[in-house]
């Protein structure tokens, strides 16, 4: 009979255990959930140039970054490394919203639509985002 009172309460003792550590897993997941910003930035483009104190972009990984432009020309942005593309025309606020996963350097470029044969031309980057890990 002692073993299975020794057996039962080794159970309980690894029940407990297993309940604690999940709970710690869980805790740890909802801080790093607390920690995480909404973040919005609002982005000028005009004669193809954004001010350059606003082309450089950081956050931290898991973050919900919204990159919102005014232009002045009808343009296609692309976030590389995301590979997201949005079309932006003048008057009109234009968006794009993600959650922050890939860390390192990424570039926007504005891929100027050309008219005649509805192609895009590619300039070099508006602005970079950096994504540092958390």
């Amino acid at each position: 009979m002692q073993c299975n009172a020794d057996g039962a309460a080794l159970m309980s003792v690894m029940r407990r255990h297993v309940v604690l550590a999940l709970l710690a897993f869980a805790a740890t997941a909802a801080a790093l959930d607390v920690q995480a910003a909404e973040l919005t930035f609002d982005l000028q483009l005009q004669e193809g140039r954004v001010p350059e104190s606003m082309r450089l972009i950081r956050v931290k990984q898991g973050d919900v970054v919204t990159l919102r432009w005014t232009v002045d020309q009808p343009m296609l942005l692309h976030l590389h490394g995301y590979d997201i593309e949005w079309r932006v025309q003048p008057g009109i606020a234009g968006s794009v919203t993600f959650t922050a996963r890939l860390t390192g350097r990424f570039p926007v470029h504005a891929h100027t639509v050309v008219r005649a044969n509805d192609h895009a031309r590619e300039d070099s980057p508006l602005v970079y985002v950096e994504v540092y890990p958390r």
